[in-house]
């Protein structure tokens, strides 16, 4: 078995110019185990929602929201809206949203009419892309089970989730009607407490939540020194994973050889994970994704959107519009380093149940 963790508190000297990673392939990315959102140099708040691009939307959403428990909020259908042309940059689109509230996240299923033609596609493992997003559960309240129950499909061997480490946490991956990875952890009570999960309002009581948004690239320390630049703080953990066989269960590959690393987005269970596949490779994107492709996007609530945009613009993120009114929110479409899609997003009303402020709020001390 080998697994190698990283941690260390050196300062980073963050590169001024993205054009620094467009011809940059190795770079020693400096890991803070104390860092997280909360030293942000930005305004950048948190994750706020998990996007996903469905054909079906009826039947995806049936699908979650039997395995999940999770309440609509909202649902309604978009179209001859230039707001909304522009912030996707595709003229005349049409589109229906279901958007549900996990207990510390947003959840928004969307269904595109000029994606209705088109096939889904499974996406593998090792990527590259935003492979997949994780639903954690108490082990008493198994979300593998609920999610197998509802039709997914296992892809983690045994068709049960895996005991990792030892340490009180199972781990499995499976897709859903559409080909979309989840990942699906199981945490046993002392993994609760310690991890801090139990000590946030939203976490507290609840049968099943969201985590993470997890990014497989070909190039893990440019994706690393892109997010550091975008987010302003460094990742706290790192690792290389190689001659473990319960990862070569999760994922279904033999031999399996992994890099990874972790952003921490609030004080429980929020990361942006990323990882590069070795054996075998995560391959090069080199298409060109556009804000409505059929998958995973996920967006930062900001303070000061138009800050953002600027800001990450003059970096050299490649937006598709200004930030636009759509839906009750400014927002921002752009791609990352890697043509991965993500959003800027900005509540009107600060203080909305829906707002970052509200989801990630820590139980008061008493």
């Amino acid at each position: 078995m080998k697994i190698t963790m990283k941690y260390g508190t050196r300062a980073f000297k963050m590169a001024s110019l993205l054009a620094a990673l467009l011809t940059t392939t190795s770079m020693a990315i400096e890991i803070n185990k104390d860092a997280s959102i909360a030293d942000t140099s930005t305004t950048i708040m948190g994750i706020n929602h998990i996007g996903l691009s469905v054909k079906d939307l009826d039947a995806s959403l049936a699908f979650y929201q039997q395995s999940t428990q999770f309440k609509v909020i909202r649902r309604e259908k978009v179209s001859n809206s230039a707001e909304a042309d522009r912030l996707f940059g595709r003229a005349d689109i049409s589109y229906e949203i279901a958007v549900l509230k996990a207990p510390n996240m947003v959840f928004e299923l969307m269904s595109f009419e000029h994606n209705q033609q088109l096939a889904n596609s499974v996406m593998p493992a090792k990527g590259p892309g935003i492979t997949h997003t994780c639903f954690q559960s108490p082990a008493d309240h198994s979300g593998w089970d609920k999610f197998i129950a509802a039709g997914a499909t296992p892809l983690s061997r045994g068709g049960e989730p895996i005991d990792l480490l030892g340490q009180g946490v199972t781990y499995g991956y499976a897709y859903d009607p559409e080909g979309n990875m989840i990942e699906l952890e199981q945490l046993e009570p002392k993994i609760l407490k310690r991890a801090g999960y139990t000590n946030m309002n939203q976490n507290a009581g609840a049968k099943m939540w969201m985590s993470q948004v997890a990014v497989a690239t070909h190039d893990i320390e440019r994706l690393m020194e892109f997010y550091q630049q975008v987010l302003g703080f460094q990742p706290y953990r790192s690792a290389d994973i190689s001659d473990r066989v319960t990862f070569d269960q999760i994922v279904d590959i033999d031999n399996l050889h992994l890099k990874a690393a972790w952003f921490k987005m609030n004080q429980g269970s929020k990361v942006i994970e990323l990882w590069q596949f070795i054996n075998p490779l995560t391959p090069q994107f080199l298409g060109q994704r556009t804000a409505t492709d059929f998958g995973y996007s996920f967006s930062l609530e900001v303070g000061d959107i138009n800050q953002e945009y600027r800001r990450l613009k003059a970096l050299g993120v490649d937006f598709f519009s200004a930030p636009e009114m759509v839906s009750g929110s400014w927002q921002a479409y752009a791609r990352d380093i890697d043509g991965n899609i993500f959003s800027l997003r900005q509540m009107v009303n600060a203080d909305s149940v829906l707002s970052v402020k509200v989801l990630d709020q820590p139980i008061p001390s008493s």
